[in-house]
């Protein structure tokens, strides 16, 4: 009897032994299961969508063990809800064979060759055909996720949150795994996107929260169209979008046959090679141009350069500033009253990457240069800031004047059906709220041929005109049909020329050559203003200079160039055009660019970077008084700061970062009189190997910053000035060797693990970034991320976040400091807590340390002040000051006077009175 009690109670053992087995397996199963169903979902389209790159997701690691790792090249887990993580790479990495680099490429469109490997379709679906999945649940969690219209899916991201309504346990381990995977999907974010996810799938017919001053005219079906609605952030933009697609539900929006005008049938294009001779010899009448600078942003000194390259007095410069760009506006307006042939259109507008805008802007100044009666040209060239000449205005006026009849214009070169879907010109569109938004599908109007390519082109005043002034079906139809286009400036011309009376003067040229690289310049960099992806073109390098020596095609402009990021390639091709500068010339390795102009006003300025310009100028007013080399009685170059900065540049020597220029006003302590002084500040490298070093030796540099540019490879926020809600990114560049895997870790001010993340490296990957998701405020003061590989460390730096002494522009109140300068809610940066890894890693947490953070969370006032300078001296050094005028301070020098000020001399930018020969150099 006691042995078959013995063996119930083994037997009911082994079936609850066999239970828990099952279960797990089966828990297991579903989160396989759910996890592949997201490439059945968006990878396994039957329309032959490429796969995205994809962040790599291991099993979530196990807690780790308290007696730690057994043996050092071993990495341990990090904690419960840690995970792999491969980085995003920077380069765009296709499944296709990759298109061979082409030296003279100058096709300036959105559709690269290997466009088909961009996904345009999440902000609505088409009908595309999908494989089933096994269970209805399955199927409802793909419906789920071509409903989403508003997650923008670059090739940094994974659609995840739709499984948002799993229960249990699975739901928290996915969770778990979704914010250690996607570096762009913030807790806050989450419940916007679920907010948008629910929209999508509400009913046809708008729901009440969707407000408008007049009820739509028709039912909004369309998902694009509601995802539009659920997105556009103005009741005007709403009605609008409404309007236009009832318009276009009704059949009354695009034409649906457009007369064809070309007397030849097929394309026309007529060939047109270099003859040295001809462009070397003065054209008997030579043809005179009409300059449209479309210029945006805050290089002054760029555009002035630019003009002062083009400039002849024969020909006419008509320069529109975009809407947003009041201190570029202001500039021009000055540049303008030098020269009788320069103007600046007296209306401005807002003009977006893609937006029907641009192609309202180029007519509108098309329009007004037709009827300016005092300016008789007879071609039509647009340049922006980025653009420069490669050949000089003499040999490309020879060139024209013996070609003036063409129109030179370049076509995208590729099939025709294909260029249509990747452009997307078979998709309604439509702006407002500067936004391109995507309202659904349209048909090819019948009768004509569409084309497209570059939208910068070369047009004579023949073709200009009949675009302008012709009533014909051909032009208003194309006008009507180009107004809800994306990207209509780089179709609307090509595609009015190739079916007008003027279709047999088409040259397939731009005369530009343009710096493509696809792999980095494709990376949807747009889609916060455009629901569409599209390429960019690279700067110009020094090493591109061959290029433009080499073309076997006229070419006389080449895009892009940047100062702030190569200016030596444009020094090169002055000497090239013009010439040497005499030796000696001052500022000529230099380059100042405006960040900060006083007439813009404060609010143009976020909180975090006027609190940093505030703390640049006590700086310098600091090292002004420690001139006086301790003598406490003389007050000659004391200062007391007085209002809020004048201006601040940024400034650049032989294409270095070399800091901030900040002019503000003070008052002399000796001499009671305001001056206005200019602070030079310079950061500090933070960046430093192991030492002894590690035997891993392929990371060359890491930094951490904000508004990283992919493309370029630089963090467009100079010096990285950052403030407890911005969301840092982690950069590393890495040199050639086997793949690998890293660890980094990133550590607050009190010592708290904020995040970790492996980092997966090819072998061939040069850069790499990840945002982490951490939960805002983050913790003023200095932060540390190390990079270790086999948990052996390897290099760490360090990075400033700024505690604020403005809040919304005002001096920061108590109760905002608090709630600003505390850290993280329950000092929480992630879901997960990294607390074990302390005594792993020696990074000891001390309780000074966090009673100090407490302490000075509640600063406000000269106090505040106080600490926020002792925190940017760790960072920032003031090299030098100097004042605009006369100064009581005796060793005070003139900003004239100095080297790195930005009012000292700049030649290459300079404009002067023109020369004998009508020019400016």
């Amino acid at each position: 009897m006691f042995g078959s009690l013995c063996a119930r109670k083994l037997a009911r053992r082994s079936r609850s032994a066999l239970i828990a087995a099952l279960t797990v397996l089966l828990v297991q199963t579903l989160i396989v299961w759910n996890f592949s169903s997201l490439d059945t979902g968006e990878d396994r389209k039957d329309n032959g969508r490429e796969k995205r790159d994809r962040i790599g997701i291991n099993k979530a690691y196990s807690e780790y063990p308290k007696s730690g790792f057994q043996r050092r090249h071993q990495q341990p887990p990090l904690g419960k809800a840690s995970v792999r993580h491969k980085q995003q790479p920077d380069g765009y990495y296709s499944h296709r064979p990759k298109e061979k680099v082409r030296v003279d490429s100058n096709n300036e469109n959105s559709v690269p060759k290997d466009f088909e490997n961009i996904d345009n379709s999440n902000f609505g679906a088409r009908s595309l055909t999908q494989r089933h999945s096994p269970g209805e649940h399955k199927q409802g969690l793909l419906e789920k996720a071509h409903a989403q219209q508003s997650l923008s899916k670059n090739s940094n991201e994974v659609i995840q949150n739709q499984y948002a309504q799993n229960k249990g346990g699975f739901n928290q381990t996915r969770t778990e795994l979704q914010r250690g995977a996607d570096p762009t999907l913030r807790p806050q974010q989450s419940q916007q996107h679920r907010h948008h996810l629910q929209q999508a799938k509400r009913s046809a017919t708008p729901t009440a929260d969707i407000k408008y001053d007049q009820p739509p005219k028709c039912e909004i079906s369309g998902k694009e169209a509601i995802s539009a609605l659920s997105r556009a952030k103005t009741k005007e933009c709403r009605q609008q979008i409404a309007e236009v697609y009832c318009r276009h539900k009704e059949r009354q929006l695009m034409p649906e046959k457009v007369t064809r005008y070309c007397p030849a049938e097929g394309k026309v294009n007529m060939n047109v090679q270099w003859e040295d001779d001809s462009m070397e010899t003065v054209p008997a009448v030579p043809v005179r141009i009409a300059f449209i600078l479309v210029v945006h942003g805050r290089a002054s000194r760029q555009v002035q350069r630019l003009f002062k390259a083009i400039y002849h007095t024969s020909h006419f410069y008509y320069i529109h500033v975009d809407q947003r760009s009041n201190y570029l506006h202001r500039q021009m307006v000055a540049l303008a009253r030098q020269y009788p042939n320069v103007r600046v259109t007296p209306w401005r507008m807002s003009t977006i990457w893609g937006g029907a805008s641009l192609l309202t802007m180029y007519l509108q100044s098309m329009k007004d240069l037709l009827a300016m009666r005092d300016w008789s040209w007879d071609f039509f060239i647009n340049l922006s800031a980025a653009d420069y000449p490669i050949r000089t205005n003499d040999q490309l006026v020879a060139f024209l004047s013996k070609y003036r009849d063409m129109n030179f214009i370049k076509s995208h070169g590729r099939d025709n059906a294909r260029f249509i879907r990747k452009q997307g010109l078979d998709r309604l569109f439509f702006e407002c709220d500067t936004h391109m938004w995507r309202l659904g599908d349209r048909k090819i109007p019948e009768g004509i041929s569409v084309d497209g390519g570059s939208d910068w082109f070369l047009l004579n005043r023949i073709f200009v005109e009949y675009v302008i002034n012709s009533q014909d079906d051909l032009v208003t139809n194309m006008k009507r049909f180009y107004a809800y286009t994306l990207l209509p400036a780089e179709s609307f011309f090509h595609t009015v020329l190739e079916n007008s009376p003027h279709c047999e003067s088409i040259v397939d040229n731009n005369l530009r050559i343009t710096n493509w690289n696809r792999k980095l310049g494709c990376k949807c960099q747009y889609k916060h203003i455009v629901d569409w992806c599209g390429c960019s073109p690279n700067d110009f390098k020094p090493s591109d200079l061959p290029r433009f020596q080499q073309t076997t095609r006229p070419t006389f402009f080449a895009r892009k160039f940047e100062a702030s990021v190569n200016q030596e390639i444009v020094n090169q091709l002055d000497v090239f055009l013009f010439g040497s500068m005499p030796q000696g010339t001052l500022g000529l390795k230099a380059y100042w660019e405006n960040v900060f102009d006083e007439a813009d006003g404060i609010h143009s300025l976020s909180d975090a970077h006027l609190t940093h310009y505030h703390a640049f100028a006590r700086l310098g007013l600091a090292r002004t008084a420690n001139s006086l080399q301790g003598d406490t009685s003389d007050n000659s170059c004391r200062y007391f700061a007085m209002g809020h900065p004048v201006s601040v540049h940024i400034y650049f020597l032989s294409d270095e970062f070399q800091g901030y220029l900040v002019r503000h006003h003070a008052t002399n302590l000796a001499t009671s009189r305001l001056e206005t002084l200019e602070t030079w500040v310079m950061p500090k490298q933070f960046f430093k190997f192991t030492n002894p070093p590690n035997t891993f030796n392929r990371l060359q540099f890491a930094e951490i910053g904000t508004d990283w540019d992919a493309k370029e490879r630089i963090f467009r926020n100079f010096g990285n000035l950052m403030g407890p809600m911005d969301e840092p990114v982690g950069m590393q560049k890495w040199g050639k060797g086997s793949n690998a895997t890293v660890t980094v870790v990133w550590i607050d001010p009190t010592n708290v693990i904020a995040a970790t993340y492996d980092i997966l490296i090819d072998a061939s990957a040069e850069f790499t970034h990840y945002r982490p998701p951490l939960n805002l405020p983050l913790r003023p003061g200095m932060w540390t991320v190390r990079v270790l590989h086999h948990w052996s460390p390897v290099a760490e730096t360090r990075f400033l976040i700024t505690p604020l002494t403005h809040h919304k522009h005002l001096p920061i109140r108590h109760e905002d400091a608090l709630r600003t300068h505390n850290g993280p809610a329950k000092n929480s940066y992630m879901e997960q807590s990294f607390h074990g890894l302390n005594p792993i890693l020696n990074i000891p947490v001390h309780l000074g340390q966090v009673e100090a953070a407490e302490h000075n969370a509640e600063l406000t006032g000269s106090e505040l002040e106080r600490w926020v300078d002792s925190l940017v001296g760790e960072v920032w050094s003031a090299v030098d000051v100097c004042s605009t005028g006369p100064s009581g301070c005796p060793v005070m020098q003139t900003c004239r006077e100095t080297v790195w000020s930005s009012l000292s001399p700049d030649p290459k930018s300079q404009l002067g009175p023109t020369k004998t020969n009508g020019q400016i150099r």
